[in-house]
């Protein structure tokens, strides 16, 4: 059990069964009545975000999440085959599980997969991946980096806004919070 004044963001917590992570909280201390702690929680489940206030010092269950490191293997249909760098036990998750993640991943890519109980809830991957532009327009002698932008679809599907200046077969660093391309490597 911890207390409201514990709150950080990106805590885990246990509400009526259910996992959340504290994605803002806002300790307030009205001129009459007690304080109390306003918060944003996001359902590590199915990614609703809901707002709930405690009082200060309510007591609330963490939630212990354990983050292993995996490497991503292959997929086949909606499954993605992971084998953990330290047991070797291979685990399938399934592509309504990743969500979005599923656009960066390319094989052989280490990522952190968070579990609770022993159950997949999401990944944790790196700021930013290197892929290879599939396909795009061609680029045309004089196009500048300020001159506006295309798209492009990347090696794992994911559709970037580029420079006009890249070209298919360029790899590119994409930020994968946003997925926003940053530079050509």
């Amino acid at each position: 059990m911890i207390s409201t004044s514990d709150f950080r963001t990106g805590l885990t917590i246990l509400l009526d069964n259910v996992v959340y992570l504290i994605v803002d909280f806002q300790h307030v201390k009205p001129g009459k009545g007690a304080a109390f702690v306003r918060t944003k929680l996001k359902n590590v489940k199915n990614g609703a975000v809901t707002e709930r206030t405690f009082r200060a010092g309510e007591k609330v269950d963490r939630a212990v999440m354990d983050r292993r490191e995996m490497q991503f293997l292959y997929s086949s249909g909606d499954d993605y085959f992971f084998m953990d760098n330290e047991t070797y036990e291979q685990m399938t998750i399934d592509k309504e599980q990743l969500g979005n993640d599923v656009k960066f991943l390319k094989e052989n890519m280490n990522i952190g997969v968070l579990l609770y109980e022993e159950k997949v809830f999401g990944t944790d991957l790196p700021t930013s991946v290197e892929l290879a532009v599939a396909e795009t327009e061609p680029g045309i002698k004089g196009d500048t980096a300020s001159g506006g932008s295309k798209p492009a679809t990347m090696e794992t599907g994911l559709v970037v806004q580029v420079p006009f200046f890249i070209n298919g077969g360029d790899v590119l660093r994409i930020d994968t919070r946003n997925g926003a391309y940053i530079e050509r490597v």
